[in-house]
């Protein structure tokens, strides 16, 4: 085989779970749930995670835990635990960027891979071994032409496989299947595409660009096409992610109604992500509240600052203000403040404001 650029798609296999078992090996083989306090009486908190053995029972990511509990009444739930899983991530990320290849970060638990190689299937096998050897964390690993077909192929490969999906076996492996197989089209585009008599990838591929863009705009329309030839972007990036905003939500146990009480929770999360962007060294252009009513509406509303800042207080305020565009006639279940960055270029001072 000649060398070539691919792309791989690293995906570590039932990653919360995996880095809780190898906290708790005594856990191994059992259904184990991860998810908010561990409690799964609590209402209102929902499941990170689950393993394999967990997920035979109809348990999955984002159920509500009262809901797993009904499922797998055996299942341990174990409380959620952020920083123990960003640290486990950069284990894996420092391990991948020791091979002679580009590394693109996706998350806690993927990554895509630029790689010039004749043998892709060894350098995959490499790559798993070196992770497993050296993090005790099990990944899988897709081969594709791009980034769409790698991601498919990963998910193929799962647990601990290695999958190759290119332009060669695109069509004998995904014409057949429905649309919201393709990375990129979600069970509502699905329906829609449907509607239109396209129901399979192949059904998709065949459809003509001009009466998709009619229905899903000149964009989206002839892009889920292209999704369906197997396309996609093969350029990795390995310029650090900048994150372009932060957030901070609560989910209340008991629905609040007093609408003081309201403003003091959300008084307390703008002053938490005005410090947390301070610790970040990152200035605020814009806050936006987010309000959950009972049973499940959710509005948002946001604000553009006059100037960045860092100010808790101006922050407090803004959150404060734009609460006041509510009308809180109904029980609210959640709150969340957002706030939008500066990039990092705009944060420094120019001549103009140093005169």
């Amino acid at each position: 085989m000649s060398t070539r650029d691919w792309i791989l798609h690293v995906d570590l296999d039932q990653f919360i779970a995996a880095v809780e078992l190898l906290r708790h090996p005594e856990l191994r083989g059992r259904p184990v749930v991860v998810g908010g306090s561990g409690d799964p009486t609590q209402p209102r908190t929902v499941a990170a995670t689950a393993t394999y053995e967990a997920r035979e029972h109809g348990v999955h990511s984002g159920m509500p835990l009262r809901t797993a509990l009904k499922r797998c009444p055996d299942a341990i739930f174990l409380p959620s635990d952020p920083p123990a899983y960003e640290a486990a991530s950069e284990r894996v990320m420092a391990v991948l960027r020791e091979f002679p290849v580009r590394v693109e970060i996706w998350g806690w638990d993927e990554a895509f891979i630029g790689a010039t190689t004749d043998d892709p299937e060894a350098l995959a096998a490499d790559i798993r071994h070196a992770v497993q050897a050296r993090t005790q964390l099990s990944c899988s690993i897709g081969i594709g032409d791009n980034k769409h077909q790698a991601k498919l192929a990963s998910a193929f490969a799962k647990p601990a496989g290695i999958h190759r999906l290119t332009g060669d076996n695109w069509a004998e492996t995904m014409n057949h299947r429905p649309t919201d197989a393709l990375w990129g089209i979600g069970v509502k585009t699905a329906r829609k595409l449907a509607a239109l008599g396209l129901h399979t990838v192949a059904e998709l591929a065949a459809a003509d660009p001009a009466h998709l863009a009619r229905h899903f705009g000149p964009t989206n329309g002839p892009w889920y096409r292209y999704l369906a030839l197997g396309k996609g972007e093969a350029e990795v990036v390995t310029t650090p992610w900048i994150a372009r905003g932060h957030s901070h939500e609560t989910t209340f146990q008991h629905d609040l109604t007093d609408r003081t009480a309201i403003a003091h929770h959300v008084a307390a999360l703008a002053t938490r992500v005005a410090h947390d962007a301070a610790e970040a060294g990152r200035h605020i252009a814009r806050v936006s509240v987010k309000v959950r009513f009972t049973p499940f509406l959710t509005r948002t509303r946001q604000s553009k600052l006059p100037a960045p800042t860092t100010d808790p207080a101006t922050i407090e305020r803004t959150a404060l203000t734009i609460l006041d565009r509510f009308d809180l006639n109904r029980p609210v279940r959640l709150l969340g403040v957002a706030v939008d960055y500066t990039l990092p270029d705009d944060d420094q001072p120019t001549l103009d404001t140093l005169e």
